[in-house]
C-alpha cells in the first residue's frame, strides 16, 4: 500500500462520526483547560491516561490531538486579555495580544488568534505528514557541531529582535540562559547550579517564570 492509499484510509477512519466528536471534545476541552495559567496540554493527556484503556485506540489519540491543538489556542485568551500567558508558548502572544487589547481591540485580537492558530496548524500537519521522513533524517543528522550551530543562530535572531533597549534584552537573554542551565545535565547526567537543593534537579519550569513575571505583575498593576 502507498503512503498515499494509507493517507485516504486514515481521513476515511477519522472522518467517522465518532472519531469526530472525540475531536471535538478534545478541542473543547484543551481550549478550556489551558484557559487556566499552568496547566498545558501535557498535563492534560498526563491526566487523561487512564482512559486509553476504555476508548478505542483512534478515538483517544484524536482526542489527544485535539487537546493539544485546542490548548494552543486556548492560553491566547489569558494572554491577551489579562497578559497572563499560560505557558512559554504563549508569550509572544501576550506581548503583542495584550497591547491591541488595552487599546480596544480584544475582538480583532482574539479573531486573529484563532485564524492564525487554524491556518498554522493545518499547514504544519500537512507539512509533517509529506516531509516527515526527509525531516527525520534530518534530526538523525545531527550532532555536536549542528546543535552548537542551531543554538548560535537562536542567539543571534533573539539579539536581533531585543527592542529598543539592547542592554535590557541582553540582561534578559543571560538570565534566561542561567536560569535553563538549572538542573540535571542530559549529556553527562550531573546536576548544574542546584546548590545542594533537591528541587532544582528538575530544572526551573517555563510556566512558572512565565506566570510570575507576567501574571503576578499584570494582577499588582491592576491593584
Amino acid at each position: 500500500m502507498s503512503s498515499f492509499d494509507s493517507l485516504m484510509q486514515g481521513f476515511a477512519v477519522a472522518l467517522q462520526s465518532m472519531t469526530l466528536m472525540y475531536g471535538f471534545l478534545g478541542c473543547l476541552v484543551g481550549t478550556l483547560v489551558d484557559v487556566l495559567p499552568g496547566i498545558g496540554p501535557a498535563l492534560t493527556i498526563a491526566l487523561l491516561l487512564p482512559l486509553t484503556f476504555k476508548v478505542p485506540a483512534t478515538a483517544i489519540f484524536v482526542l489527544f490531538a485535539g487537546i493539544y491543538y485546542g490548548a494552543m489556542y486556548g492560553g491566547s485568551t489569558t494572554s491577551i486579555l489579562l497578559n497572563t500567558p499560560g505557558e512559554s508558548a504563549m508569550i509572544v502572544t501576550s506581548l503583542e495580544g495584550n497591547k491591541m487589547a488595552r487599546r480596544g481591540r480584544a475582538g480583532p485580537a482574539l479573531a486573529t488568534a484563532a485564524i492564525g492558530s487554524f491556518v498554522a496548524g493545518t499547514i504544519g500537519t500537512i507539512a509533517l505528514t509529506f516531509f516527515a521522513p526527509w525531516v527525520v533524517d534530518a534530526a538523525l543528522a545531527f550532532g555536536p557541531a549542528e546543535y552548537f550551530s542551531l543554538m548560535m543562530l537562536a542567539l543571534v535572531t533573539v539579539s536581533a529582535v531585543l527592542g529598543s533597549s539592547a542592554l535590557r534584552g541582553l540582561i534578559s537573554l543571560v538570565a534566561g540562559l542561567l536560569f535553563g542551565l538549572i538542573g540535571i545535565d542530559l549529556q553527562a547526567g550531573q546536576p548544574r547550579f542546584t546548590f545542594g537543593q533537591p528541587e532544582f534537579l528538575d530544572g526551573i519550569e517555563v510556566t512558572i517564570v512565565a506566570v510570575g513575571l507576567f501574571a503576578i505583575g499584570e494582577t499588582l498593576y491592576l491593584a
